[in-house]
């Protein structure tokens, strides 16, 4: 296992270098520009933090399934579209749970479901031309279970494929998941509802009674693993979900590969990790209307009473086309995120807002530290990099807590066309600023706007060319 230790070693080399690069630093202001021997310095912290990403991978290991299948016609169900099938998956589940695991097969076909609950050492697998659409009727999604909300704990309807404290669960195939979310939930946004569920946290109201569900409108996600080990999310498609899309929650070992992502409409991030370690997002294609990847760990007072971390996120050769962010990290950042780690990742859209984004507020609290990414490729975005403590999302952009984004690197990357500006950092305030940010060797080629830093210190670049900083 990766130490705490192994990290804190990191920040104090990173430490070390802001106190070397002092002198310099309060003459020059916000932002240093690195001579040869502090470049080299910088590049050698950040070599020694990516020298952890094989200690982290070694733990990441897909599941294994027994050599047996039971395929959904087994069980009653038929892929005409029309029948629901929502029983056929449940008896087909809880018999191949029973003998031991092995593979939940769909055929080709188009099933109709509602919601799906995965068990232990079950695989979902999806034939190519296989289809799950799932239901419009939300009293599909009955009875509640326990979830959470955009990082506050809650009873609420279940999201269309749950697993609660469950071993060993994929979704693996060549299938498509369809949601249907802009049939049946998308209009569901700008309710009240949301904004009473974090009244509720705040108050101090015990998550057993904070009930929605029917009569309420908060919306569902897709796939949502809750407090499960060894989770495997493979091959399949996923299109028009009624929320985020992939939702890993207080889970460990998580692997997520080959993946592609299509859907529209409010609040549909791509991949959400949320208070999880070890996890790995590889080969992914994302297309959606909020966040691509956005790493969490709970919001507000709610995050900061279950104040469980993500950490230890790998992130390798993803695409991320339309979107607000592509790596995103926050806003739900108060039981902190550190330790992750990105590269040989594409972007490329010009709806694409922030390529690299870092969000979160005094109402978030938490942390945001040892971000690490490396050899992306910007084609096409609004901003490259992009850094606030003051993100406002439902009215909550101040608070009295202090949240910390710090300890940031990100080196030789391309930059090729930023319609709004190359790097935008901004700290809270004078006394609640971003610290310790190295941007080393990337290029921004066209910039439509400036560079912007404020209430930020210890800003180092390095071999950056037309950053607006120079």
């Amino acid at each position: 296992m990766i130490s705490n230790n192994s990290f804190h070693g990191i920040s104090v080399l990173k430490i070390s270098l802001a106190l070397l690069l002092a002198a310099s630093a309060a003459k020059a202001g916000d932002v240093t520009f690195l001579n040869e021997a502090e470049a080299k310095n910088a590049s050698a912290v950040a070599a020694q933090a990516w020298a952890r990403v094989p200690e982290i991978l070694a733990r990441i290991r897909p599941p294994t399934f027994p050599a047996q299948d039971f395929v959904i016609t087994g069980y009653g169900a038929k892929g005409d579209g029309e029948t629901d099938c929502t029983d056929a998956f449940r008896r087909a589940i809880d018999a191949c749970n029973k003998a031991g695991g092995g593979r939940v097969v769909i055929p080709a076909g188009t099933f109709l479901s509602g919601a799906i609950h995965l068990k232990s050492n079950v695989n979902l697998h999806l034939a190519k031309d296989a289809t799950i659409r799932f239901s419009t009727d939300t009293k599909k999604y009955l009875p509640v279970v326990f979830t959470r909300y955009e990082g506050t704990e809650v009873m609420n309807y279940s999201p269309l494929i749950y697993a609660f404290e469950q071993v060993n669960i994929a979704i693996t195939g060549e299938g498509t998941l369809d949601g249907q979310g802009s049939v049946a939930w998308h209009h569901w946004k700008n309710q009240n509802d949301a904004g009473k569920l974090v009244k509720m946290a705040a108050d101090g109201v015990p998550v057993a009674q904070r009930v929605f569900g029917e009569g309420h409108m908060l919306r569902p996600n897709f796939v949502q693993p809750m407090r499960c080990r060894n989770v495997l999310i493979e091959g399949v498609r996923i299109v028009d979900s009624p929320m985020w899309v992939l939702h890993p929650l207080y889970s460990t070992n998580v692997t997520i590969r080959g993946v592609t992502i299509e859907t529209k409409g409010p609040n549909t991030d791509g991949c959400d990790p949320d208070s999880c370690t070890d996890v790995l997002i590889k080969d992914c294609n994302f297309s959606d209307g909020d966040d691509c990847i956005a790493v969490k760990s709970g919001r507000d007072a709610d995050g900061r009473r279950v104040n469980i971390p993500c950490q230890n996120v790998v992130i390798r050769n993803c695409t991320f086309k339309e979107g607000h962010g592509g790596v995103g990290l926050g806003s739900e950042t108060s039981g902190g995120i550190k330790n992750v780690f990105a590269e040989d990742c594409q972007f490329d859209s010009p709806d694409l807002d922030m390529a690299m984004r870092f969000k979160t507020n005094p109402a978030r609290g938490g942390y945001i530290e040892n971000i690490y990414l490396r050899n992306c490729s910007v084609k096409t975005a609004r901003f490259g990099i992009h850094m606030t403590q003051r993100y406002g999302s439902n009215g909550a952009s101040a608070g009295s807590e202090k949240p910390a984004i710090r300890n940031i690197d990100i080196r030789d990357s391309r930059f090729a066309t930023l319609t709004k500006g190359p790097i935008f950092i901004e700290g809270y305030s004078a006394d609640l600023r971003i610290t310790d940010i190295t941007i080393a060797n990337c290029a921004f080629d066209d910039a439509g706007g400036k560079s912007v830093v404020t209430n930020a210190s210890r800003i180092f670049l390095s071999g950056v060319r037309n950053s607006g900083l120079e």
